[in-house]
This record gives structure tokens, sequence and C-alpha cells, in this order.
């Protein structure tokens, strides 16, 4: 028997606990991302130092995930999920404390070092959350959890450089670094906080075996292969690495983009612009949360990259203010990229379920060179022909979705519904009496009401 439980075998109340610490982490991340373009522009004006040099900040954040994901999958792998997110917010809030020595001896190389050491705690957290919130519950809607989950990314991606600009950044602070040192102590002490929170808080462990064994009962045996050839989840990685690349470069050059459409649009404005197009994106999210309760995710994601295709080639040949409505429309269907791509690319890996999520949260790496590709083509030619980089990340994306879609199609017909491949095998073995019936009817279906009900709250 399998220590550890399935998502599935939690209780109510200990699934909505466990949804909620680990969802708080979104969040996190999701503001540490969001500062990193405020301390940019920051940096410029205080060290003097051009665009290029100042991109070695998200060289540092988006290199860490290509380094350290994989050693937080091992880590998480023998030590589990827990002990995985502790690492993380260690990492998070060291790097984040040691912002305020760089400050005071005005480091620029201590500042990209720090940011370094917060990519590497944020990876490790980012290995642990997505991959714990994709098997809290039935397979079915791990994808819609995720969705929801990642919103809160969003929320925090635009509030953070909108509560840094208009507060902390402005006046006499645009030209010192002592409000960096306070934002970047508070970003610690949260961390902290956090890391207290999980260590006093029970969190049920969801292991490997429990997952496998979950799967095997169901006649399932993906997992029996070597890790190398779950190609789902390597090809996942190869998409994951392009679509954020891509979303990246898209983010990047977006402000430059606005103020070069001819449409007498300034930089104050342009700015403003895209915090919107960055709440477009957020909403996105949480509209995907609810087409994926009904809708099959490859299916989606490859109406979505499709989409996403199409409106990247808007935005890089539509005349004026028809860019621009083609920019919002990109931001909107980037949304449920990330997370689908991560759970179509983890699912039913079993015992390889955590190295599976490393090597998808690796692909977050793409944003360390993706940009400076569509950055060469803006600076050589003009901003909008460099979105044709990011269109080609959306090819690849489109390719694997497209594919997952065929894959399931051989393997069991064609599908607009989103289905749980687990309890639809393991229902089949049962009509045919090669599962033993370990519950009632009446427990079954009670237990199934009551976990669908609380993850379609």
């Amino acid at each position: 028997m399998a220590q550890g439980v399935t998502g599935t075998e939690l209780t109510q109340r200990q699934w909505v606990f466990a949804f909620s610490l680990v969802t708080s982490l979104f969040f996190t991340w999701g503001f540490a991302y969001g500062l990193l373009d405020v301390l940019n522009s920051h940096f410029q004006e205080i060290f003097k130092i051009g665009k290029t040099q100042s991109t070695l900040l998200q060289l540092a954040y988006f290199g860490a995930y290509l380094v350290f994901s994989p050693f937080a999958s091992l880590f998480m792998e023998k030590y589990g999920y827990k002990r995985g997110i502790h690492l993380g917010l260690s990492l998070y809030s060291l790097g984040a404390i040691f912002f305020w020595p760089s400050a005071k001896f005005r480091a620029y190389g201590g500042f990209v070092g720090c940011t370094f050491v917060i990519g590497c705690g944020l990876s490790c957290l980012e290995v642990a959350a997505n991959s714990y919130i994709s098997v809290l519950g039935t397979p079915k809607y791990a994808a819609a959890r995720l969705n929801f989950s990642q919103g809160f990314q969003g929320v925090a991606s635009f509030a953070g450089p909108l509560i840094a600009s208009r507060w902390f950044f402005r006046g006499k602070n645009a030209t010192t670094l002592d409000t960096v040192q306070w934002v970047y102590l508070a970003v610690a002490g949260l961390g902290v906080v956090l890391n207290v929170l999980f260590y006093f808080c029970p969190l049920p462990e969801i292991t490997q075996d429990a997952l496998a064994e979950e799967m095997h009962e169901a006649g399932m045996d993906q997992d029996s292969e070597p890790f190398m050839k779950q190609y789902h989840c390597i090809f996942g990685w190869v998409a994951q690495t392009a679509y954020v690349g891509a979303q990246v470069a898209v983010a990047a050059l977006a402000v430059n983009y606005l103020t070069e459409q001819g449409i007498g649009i300034e930089k104050p404005f342009a700015s403003q612009l895209f915090s919107f197009c960055q709440i477009t994106f957020t909403v996105g999210r949480f509209v995907g949360v609810v087409l994926l309760k009904w809708i099959d995710p490859a299916l989606l994601l490859s109406v979505y990259a499709i989409a996403c295709c199409a409106f990247a080639l808007g935005v890089s040949y539509g005349p004026g203010a028809a860019g621009v409505g083609c920019l919002f429309a990109l931001f909107f269907f980037e949304s449920i990229c990330y997370p689908v791509i991560f759970t179509l690319g983890t699912k039913n890996l079993g015992r390889h379920t955590k190295k599976g999520s490393g090597l998808i949260v690796m692909g977050v790496g793409g944003g360390a060179w993706w940009p400076p590709m569509a950055g060469a083509i803006a600076d050589h030619i003009s901003t909008a022909q460099s979105y044709v980089i990011p269109f080609a990340g959306y090819v690849i994306m489109a390719m694997y979705a497209i594919g997952m879609v065929i894959s399931q199609t051989r393997s069991g017909g064609f599908r607009v519904r989103t289905v749980d491949e687990i309890a639809q095998k393991r229902a089949e073995l049962q009509t045919t009496g090669m599962v033993g019936r370990r519950e009632s009817d009446s427990d079954i279906i009670d237990k199934k009401g009551s976990q669908e009900f609380v993850e379609t709250v």
C-alpha cells in the first residue's frame, strides 16, 4: 500500500484549507515578477545604465528557473511538497533581504545576484505549487484549478508595479535606492510569515506512490515507461519554453509598441494601457476557469494557441488602432496557456510527477533568451515587426496542443467535454469485473458529489 494520499482522498475541509494555503504562493511570485520591470526603469535612472544592461535582472530571474527547477524537483521527490515550499520561501526571503546591503552600497551586481536567488526560490515554489494544485483533486478539473490559482498571480503582476510606481518610486524617491530597501524588506517579511504559516499548518502530503497506485488500480500504467519516454511531458517542456519566451517578449515590448503606432499615444498613457492589458490577461484567466470546467483542456488550448498566432500577426502588421486592439486580444488569449500546458504535460505521470513538474517549470527559462531576439529586431527594423518572434513561439505551442488532441483521439476518441480519465478507466474495468468494488455505489456518489461541489465553488 502506498504511503500518503491522493487529492481525491482528502475531506472537504482538508481540500479547501490546502488549496487556499498553496494558492497564496501564487500571489507571492506574481508580485516579485511584477516588480522586475519597475526596477529595470528605476535602475536605468540610478546607475545610468542602458536598456541592455538593465535586462540582466530578467536574465538572472528567468535563468534561475532553468538552472534550479531540476534540483527543486529532485528535492521534493525525496522530501515532499511541504519541505520544498519551505526551501523556496527561504531562498525567496534570503534573496530579498540582501537587496538591503546592495542598495546601501549601490551595487548593481548585488541586485542581479539577489534576483537570481529570488528566482531560485520562486522556481522551487512553482514546482511545488503548480504540481500540488494539479493533483489536488480529480484530474478532470486540474486545468481549471490551476487557472484559478494562477489568476491570483495575474492580480499580483499588475498590482505590484502599480503600487511601486505610484507610491514608492515617485518624486524624490525616483532618484534614490532608499525605497528599494524598504520594498524588498517587506517582501522578505512576507516570505518569512508564509514560511511560519506553512510550518505550523498541516499540509496533506500527496505522494507519487499514491498517485501511481491510483492509476494502476484503473489499469493505467503509463508511468511504467522511463521518464524520457513520457513524450507528452518532454514536448510540454518545449511548448512551455516557447510560450513563456513569447509571453515575456510581448510584455517587454508592449509600451514601445503602443507609442510607435502613430495614433498619439504618449509614454505615460502607454504605461496605463499596458496595465489594462495585464488586467485583460488576468480576467482571461478567470474566464478560462469557467470554460475549462466543460471544455477539454487540449482542445481549448488549441483554439487559444491558434488565436495567439493570429493576433500576434495582427499586432505585427495591423495599422494604428487595429494593432492596439490585436495586442489586447493577444493578452486575453495568452491567459490560460501556461497552466494548461503544465497540466497536460504532467497528467498521468504517476511516479514521475515531481520530476515532470520540474521539467515543465524549467520552461520558464524561455523568458531569458526569447525577448533579446525580439529586441534585436525591434532595434534594427521596428517594434511591430519584432512580434514575429512571439508568433513563432505560439506556433510551437499550437503544434503541441493539436498533437495532444490527436493523441487523445487515437487512444479514446475525439472529445469536446473535459473528462476524468482515471475515473473513466476505472468505470470501464468495473463494468468488465476486473476491479473489485471497494466502496458502495452510494458512497461513491456522495463522495464525488461533495468533491465536485467544492471544486465548482
